[in-house]
């Protein structure tokens, strides 16, 4: 029982300290709670479904001008602008436009095919051009437009966008204290106290557990109340995922901060982490883009698994069995940090 009662003791002690420590660092509580909220807001503002959005397009100096902005008005979804045809160019190679209509006999568009809204207005200035040309269809074709759950860019980015802030948080919050403390030669002093490096660890690690779990809530309340994303599948096994890999970043990020003696070295390290998985383990948008040679290795990364099983859970209603080779690749490299922490971590 005394033994149980050693071990519990700096144990809670150091869990105590973490949290009073978090919550006297206005800053660390807006990179937790604020800066994820601040990023999904602007995203889906600058990415939000629109319903009436129209494509603009330059129509450039001819005798047929008036006909051609008059014709490709009348879509409802383009809107027409005349201009020169050197302001029509710059306008395409800055991107104010999607597409510039020459009108000659028969007209030339200029478009960049590589941008998807070129390809879209495209089609679309051809079926005006073509019908002020007095083409008729031969088939009337009815339409019912319908929006299903989980379909907008914001169902997608939100599961990104808290599996960004658990890593980001779980990375500089709890690594960034350890090299702050061993900066301070606080771990020093820990260091001729009987406490063991396992109960310093753990102690920093169910900190960020508890900081997680308040992260993930936060975030998912904000998100159904302000952009009306739901999650289609369990809540409950939803946040146990999240948590799992914040559990997993608490690991990775013991191990960067178990030898970095000063905040240069342990800022370039967690960006060396943090930097790489940002851009190719789909945040803010599907890593599927990468090529296909790449994807294993993109799978094996632990961001990537940890959003791909947020926006299973989410989107698709995914329940545990659909979660085994995401989980095993956060536990691989979750157990495997914390080990490897263990091993080399030193208090001076």
């Amino acid at each position: 029982m005394s033994g149980a009662k050693g071990w519990l003791n700096p144990l809670w002690q150091l869990f105590l300290m973490r949290l009073r420590t978090f919550s006297r660092e206005p800053s660390a509580t807006f990179w937790v709670f604020g800066f994820p909220l601040l990023m999904s807001i602007v995203l889906a503002l600058a990415f939000r479904n629109q319903a009436g959005t129209r494509l603009f397009v330059a129509v450039a100096d001819g005798p047929e001008r008036a006909s051609v902005v008059a014709a490709l008005a009348a879509s409802d979804g383009l809107g027409a602008t005349a201009m020169p045809l050197e302001e029509a160019r710059e306008s395409l190679r800055r991107g104010k436009v999607a597409l510039v209509v020459v009108p000659d006999s028969p007209p030339r568009l200029l478009l960049d095919p590589t941008q998807p809204d070129a390809r879209t207005a495209r089609l679309l200035v051809i079926d005006a051009l073509q019908r002020a040309a007095g083409r008729s269809d031969p088939l009337t074709l009815s339409e019912d437009r319908v929006t299903l759950p989980g379909t907008r860019y914001i169902d997608f980015l939100v599961p990104g966008l808290l599996g960004f802030g658990l890593m980001s948080s779980s990375i500089w919050g709890l690594g960034w204290a350890i090299v702050q403390m061993r900066m301070g030669k606080l771990l020093r002093r820990l260091a001729a106290t009987p406490m063991r490096r396992l109960d310093f660890l753990l102690a920093f690690t169910g900190g960020r557990l508890l900081l997680g779990l308040l992260e993930v809530l936060f975030f998912l309340g904000f998100a159904r109340l302000i952009f009306d994303v739901r999650v289609a599948g369990n809540p409950v096994t939803f946040v146990l995922w999240a948590l799992a890999g914040a559990l997993t970043f608490g690991g990775i990020s013991a191990l960067v901060a178990s030898r970095a003696e000063n905040s240069e070295t342990a800022s370039g390290l967690m960006n060396l982490v943090t930097l790489p998985m940002t851009v190719v383990s789909g945040v803010f948008f599907s890593a599927s883009h990468f090529p296909g040679w790449l994807q294993p290795v993109l799978r094996a990364l632990p961001l990537t698994a940890l959003i791909d099983g947020l926006r299973a859970i989410a989107i698709d209603g995914a329940g545990v069995d659909a979660l085994v080779l995401p989980a095993l690749v956060l536990l691989a490299w979750g157990v495997g940090s914390f080990s490897l922490a263990l091993r080399l971590f030193r208090w001076t």
